[in-house]
Order: C-alpha cells, then sequence, then structure tokens
C-alpha cells in the first residue's frame, strides 16, 4: 500500500477531527462485495488515450471492463506530447515527465473518442459515456469547439473533461497562455456546460507544488470563487486537487466540508480517483476512518474513478481500487453504492437525456 507523508497525513487527519467528521464507526460493508446487476463499480474517471494519442482498443477495454465494471466515462487525453529530437533525440517520449519539450493541446481527440464508440454495437455503447476533452481552455473559442463536437457526433458525447487549469509538471509545459481559473474562456466552458448539462470532470490542484511554510493557497480560494461564479453546472472536482507532490493543504478538508455543507454549492461533487489521490486517503487507519466518515456524512457527492491511461490488463486497470478497498470496507452499504455507482448513474443518466434534448433543439438543417 502506498503511504502519504507523515505531515500530510496527521495534517489531512488533525482537520478531520476539527471538522466533527471523525464520528462513531457507521456498520461496514465487504470490500469486493458485487451488488444486484453483478459489477464492483462504474468509472467516472477513464482515458482511453495517453500524451501521444495511443490507447487501447475500445472493444478489447470492454473486455478489460468484464464483469468487474458496468459503465465508464470515456475521454481522451486533450494534450499532446511534443516528441522533440533535440531533446531526446531518437527515444519517443509518451509521457509528459520523460522530456523537457512542450505540450500542445491536441483537438482530434475528440474525434478519436467518438469514433471508437461509433464502432461498437449499440448495446455496448450503453456502457460509455464519452467525453469532449480536445479545447483550449485559454481560448474564448473553446465553448464554440464543444458546441460544434456536439453537431458533429450527434448522440455520442455526455459531459466535458477531462481538463486542466493548475495541474503539477503540466502547466508550465503547455504550450501558449497559461490557463487560470479567472479566464473569462473558462466561464463561457461552464456557461455553455450548463445550457447543455453536461457535467464538467475539472482538474486542478489545490495547491502548488512544493509550497513554502505557510505560502497562502490561493488557488483553493480562485476554485470557489469560479464554482460560486456558475452555481448551474455540475463541477466534478477530480482528484480532490491532490497530485504526485501536491498534498492536502492546512484548511483542505475544513474547505471540502463547508462546500458539502453549503446549499448554494450543492453542484460540486468529489472525485477520488488516481492512486496518486489514494495514498493520501487510505495511508493510515486514521486517515481511512476519517475519509470513510466524511463520504458516509455526503455520500450523494462523491465519486469513485480509476483515472487509468489506456490499460492493458484488468489487473492494472483494477489497481487504484483494490488500493481503495479498506476505505470501500469502512462505508455504510448506501455510501458505498453511491461512490461506486449510484451517483454516477444519476449524474451521466441526466447528462444523457439533457445533451441529447439539447442536441434535438439545436440540430442543424
Amino acid at each position: 500500500m502506498l503511504k502519504p507523508i507523515c505531515t500530510a497525513s496527521s495534517a489531512w487527519f488533525v482537520l478531520l477531527l476539527l471538522c466533527g467528521v471523525l464520528a462513531s464507526s457507521p456498520a461496514t460493508a465487504q470490500p469486493t462485495q458485487q451488488e444486484e446487476d453483478g459489477y464492483l463499480f462504474h468509472d467516472s474517471h477513464f482515458h482511453l488515450t495517453n500524451y501521444v494519442q495511443e490507447g487501447t482498443d475500445l472493444e478489447d477495454f470492454l473486455e478489460i471492463m468484464g464483469d468487474k465494471v458496468g459503465r465508464s466515462m470515456l475521454s481522451g487525453i486533450p494534450l499532446q506530447q511534443q516528441w522533440m529530437y533535440a531533446n531526446t533525440g531518437e527515444f519517443a517520449p509518451t509521457y509528459y515527465t520523460q522530456t523537457d519539450a512542450p505540450l500542445y493541446y491536441y483537438s482530434f481527440t475528440d474525434a478519436i473518442i467518438a469514433h471508437a464508440y461509433l464502432r461498437l454495437k449499440p448495446e455496448d455503447r450503453q456502457r460509455f459515456d464519452p467525453m469532449v476533452t480536445g479545447f483550449n481552455p485559454t481560448d474564448m473559442y473553446a465553448a464554440d469547439h464543444i458546441r460544434r463536437v456536439l453537431m458533429t457526433f450527434p448522440g455520442v458525447f455526455s459531459g466535458i473533461g477531462e481538463f486542466s487549469i493548475h495541474k503539477e509538471f503540466v502547466s508550465s509545459k503547455v504550450a501558449g497562455e497559461v490557463a487560470t481559473l479567472e479566464n473569462k474562456a473558462l466561464d463561457r466552458i461552464l456557461d455553455f456546460a450548463a445550457e447543455v448539462g453536461m457535467p464538467v470532470v475539472l482538474h486542478c490542484d489545490v495547491n502548488t507544488p512544493f509550497p513554502r511554510p505557510n505560502q497562502d493557497p490561493y488557488i483553493a480560494q480562485k476554485l470557489r470563487e469560479l464554482a460560486g461564479r456558475h452555481r448551474d453546472a455540475t463541477i466534478i472536482w477530480a482528484h480532490i486537487g491532490l497530485g504526485r507532490v501536491v498534498r492536502p493543504v492546512k484548511d483542505q478538508l475544513a474547505m471540502v466540508e463547508r462546500g458539502l455543507s453549503d446549499p448554494e454549492s450543492k453542484n460540486i461533487y468529489f472525485d477520488i480517483s488516481w492512486d496518486e489521490t489514494a495514498k493520501y486517503l487510505v495511508g493510515s487507519p486514521e486517515t481511512i476512518e476519517a475519509t470513510a466518515n466524511l463520504i458516509n456524512r455526503f455520500p450523494k457527492r462523491f465519486l469513485f474513478g480509476t483515472d487509468s491511461v489506456a490499460p492493458k490488463t484488468q489487473e492494472a486497470y483494477l489497481k487504484t481500487y483494490q488500493i481503495y478497498e479498506p476505505l470501500f470496507a469502512r462505508l455504510t452499504p448506501e455510501a458505498k453504492h453511491l461512490l461506486l455507482k449510484g451517483n454516477y448513474e444519476r449524474i451521466f443518466d441526466e447528462a444523457r437525456r439533457s445533451v441529447r434534448q439539447w442536441e434535438a433543439a439545436n440540430r442543424q438543417r
């Protein structure tokens, strides 16, 4: 099991104590118990392709899902890693940490996803919810790109994302204007998402990597302001803002607690995907218990996803689920069902209905 840095784990635990979320332990559920439909979970965060637009054939991915995963959101990667010969020579990088060359936005990823989806049998398509990702969030035309994708591929897409604003080691590599939470282009994207009824999976780190002691986590404040400007948009905060080196900030759980308790923020959901996020949430018995109690108190606001990128085997694909099994074991049956399936079904079933309705009303003649 991955272990967090002790100071981060301790801070997380203390904050949960201050927030009053360490209540008495609820009844536990078996971590691998499959429910009546036979599936372990629906995947709220999955990437079919990687940073060079290569990936798993979608029919092969159906085999990987097998009888373990019922449905999955389906997204590409909106960024392409440049292969710069002057930097890596004959070595072809496939991940952004393998080279100093820049990343650039790659709009064709949406066509790749649509093509893969449309090749499936109609009954198999029901297991996927494709997402639009191939846009530059600093471009005022980004919302127009999303509209164009819906018009070009009607009946395909359900949501938007995952796309990134602040992301450790990535943001500084992206060519062109730096994405920010205050950019009017992002406001246009969220306005359009609310109009159509498309949920938005947004990656935004809660803090900068390696912050100085007592450094103000200004990103968290700007994220709250963004959510306040777009209360009609369904926003899924990927990884609760955590990452490889971006740890929980001093008042992060207090912030999450306030967001969960505020009726005006009921459109904000929290995605616990990624094994790098799991290392903080299951790093000790105390953090497992604390996180479980938070989810048990607010079971309708959390989603589970793998954040798997182009997996080759079922074993690799289920890695994050298995890391989280100690957490699942501490959830009430209701909370476990909503985290693993129920919230996905509610959000994406409504998105399918809403987007198809919008497409019908705006169909080009």
